[in-house]
């Protein structure tokens, strides 16, 4: 797998995956983006807020994956 800068799939290697595999990676992503703005919105100290811009392009990284599959069936 190659992995970006920020330790990303790539939309190559996102492409590889199957749709059931892509879904729950971004069920995934998306639970830790929330709870990762519920701690930050509530005053406690998140680690790197500057992650919650490069998981916010991932999962939208993710579905765009998952529609361009769709839309090829």
């Amino acid at each position: 797998m190659e992995w970006g800068r920020n330790g990303t799939m790539k939309a190559r290697e996102l492409r590889e995956l199957g749709a059931e595999e892509l879904d729950v990676r971004i069920r995934e992503k998306s639970k830790e983006l929330a709870e990762m703005r519920l701690r930050h919105k509530s005053g406690l100290v998140v680690e790197k807020p500057v992650r919650m811009r490069g998981m916010r392009r991932e999962v939208a990284r993710m579905k765009t994956v998952q529609n361009q599959q769709r839309r090829a069936k």
